[in-house]
């Protein structure tokens, strides 16, 4: 469905505002509250309504509103005093006033596949005899498909085209081809005494495969917080299967067919294989795929990112000059897409480098507001709490909501040891001694769980484990003293590093 006004159009499909044709920027709140107002034009909406809209099971102030008004109206070029198209009501609430003509596409069309990987949450089925059950079970379809939304990596069918197959069994492959999705969620709820079990599968429409599928169970206690939980727990589980099939969509493919999205896919391949060879071929994928699109404002980012650890890895051969040259994109991809939180993963990264603390936790707490589900978002700010602010106590927080978020990451690795690294400054030895013993499971790990592990068994006072962690790190990373640790791993608090130093030492580590 399209709205058009003026020179403006408003997708909710592919949830974008268009003038003339070309898409403006618009926050997703802003979107959010845009569409609320245009949909309910024929009446005046109450400002209670638009804080149920827009921020559903959340309390915020009046003054968040207010903004979020004011930024519609930018968005739209309507003035705050002529009020041609949002007209205020005084104490009462708002009203979308300009004429509306509704553009609807075609139920029989075959619409065609984006570029990214593209998805639809269809309504889940309420199989409980308890008729409120059915409120619960639309309450989980809309909060997955929010959740999914949050993700720029997905394209995401909006509620209310999926919604229109309600209570319908539609062949899921018909689904596919009049959504235009290549993937398709779908569930049930059913109740027993004060019990709920939810059902969930993930499915290649393209196929009617099945691609995962689980039950999740809980107490009608608090039904709101079970409705989160349940989001959260399939929303981990979904995303990654998502990225592992399309990883293997794009592995099909030969490169030289490979558009922008797809080679920055591509370059997954390398992501989690801990070597300089696969660094390199993944530094290079990610710049060609900035080449091929250069507004690709997550693939900016993410060449960013990597350049950062080149450095940390030691890869690095001019350490000042990348730093600055990561530093340069991490800000170019935020003027890209303010809403791309990879960007501000990067910025946020960058800051932490060069040790502007407060500046990161900003743009690292500005990524998981814009996606709370996004795992590296709550890594990075446990990161810069932990290595760069000192406070391991703000950081445990995070290394566990990254944990939860991404049961299946191949890079697991990195939230473990930071978690077990948080747990040694904070004196528990034992349990910092486990998760980083956890952390060098990992296949194609780098030398730092190990530095970790080392750090940690050498504080639990086992001399010769920690002797032989210390070994199997410098094993990986020939160089790997207290000297390339100092030189290396930049933007510590004094603390941070006078603690890790003193483990290395204690672990056997040599000072050269």
């Amino acid at each position: 469905m399209v709205f058009k006004f003026g020179d403006f159009e408003l997708d909710i499909t592919l949830r974008e505002l268009r003038r003339d044709g070309a898409v403006r920027a618009i926050e997703p709140q802003v979107f959010d509250l845009l569409h609320y107002l245009i949909e309910h034009r024929d009446r005046l909406v109450t400002r209670d309504e638009l804080f149920d809209a827009v921020w559903p099971d959340r309390t915020v102030s009046d003054w968040a509103l207010s903004s979020r008004i004011l930024s519609a109206r930018k968005a739209i070029g309507d003035s705050g005093k002529t009020q041609a198209l949002i007209k205020t009501s005084r104490q009462r609430g708002f009203r979308f006033i300009g004429p509306v003509e509704v553009l609807r596409q075609p139920k029989d069309a075959d619409l065609a596949l984006p570029d990214k990987p593209s998805i639809a949450v269809l309504p889940f089925k309420n199989l409980s005899d308890d008729v409120e059950q059915e409120y619960f079970a639309d309450g989980i379809t809309e909060d997955v498909t929010t959740a999914l939304a949050r993700f720029n990596s997905l394209f995401v069918i909006d509620r209310n085209s999926s919604f229109s197959y309600k209570d319908t069994s539609p062949d899921i492959r018909t689904v596919a081809r009049e959504l235009g999705v290549r993937y398709v969620v779908e569930g049930s709820v059913r109740k027993a005494d004060r019990r709920v079990r939810i059902t969930a599968q993930l499915i290649d429409a393209a196929s009617g495969n099945h691609l995962w599928a689980d039950h999740f169970d809980g107490a009608l206690g608090d039904v709101f917080d079970l409705q989160d939980q349940i989001t959260e727990q399939i929303v981990a589980s979904v995303t990654p299967e998502i990225d592992a099939h399309e990883l293997e969509r794009v592995r099909r493919k030969p490169p030289e067919s490979l558009g922008a999205w797809e080679t920055y896919q591509r370059c997954m391949l390398h992501a989690y294989r801990n070597s300089r060879t696969h660094h390199t071929e993944y530094l290079r994928l990610l710049k060609e795929a900035t080449e091929l699109d250069p507004g690709f404002a997550a693939a900016h980012a993410v060449l960013a990112w990597q350049l950062f650890l080149s450095v940390q890895f030691g890869y690095a051969e001019d350490r000042d000059g990348t730093i600055a040259s990561a530093r340069a994109i991490a800000e170019k991809a935020v003027s890209l897409d303010q809403n791309e939180p990879w960007a501000h993963v990067a910025l946020g990264r960058a800051y932490t480098v060069s040790g502007e603390t407060e500046m990161a936790i900003i743009e690292l707490r500005t990524a998981i507001t814009l996606n709370p589900n996004f795992v590296w978002g709550h890594y990075e700010l446990g990161f810069a709490y932990q290595a760069s602010a000192g406070q391991p106590e703000q950081a445990l927080p995070h290394f566990e909501a990254a944990l939860r978020l991404g049961p299946r990451n191949p890079a697991r690795f990195g939230p473990l040891m930071m978690k077990g690294s948080a747990l040694r400054f904070l004196g528990r030895h034992d349990e910092a001694v486990e998760c980083c013993r956890q952390a060098c499971q990992f296949p194609d790990t780098s030398y730092f769980p190990y530095l970790h592990l080392a750090a940690a068994l050498a504080e639990a006072g086992k001399k010769s484990e920690a002797k032989a962690a210390a070994d199997r790190a410098m094993e990986i990373q020939p160089r790997l003293s207290i000297s390339f640790y100092r030189e290396n791993i930049v933007g510590l608090h004094e603390r941070t590093a006078k603690s890790m130093i003193g483990s290395m030492r204690k672990a056997g580590f040599p000072e050269e």
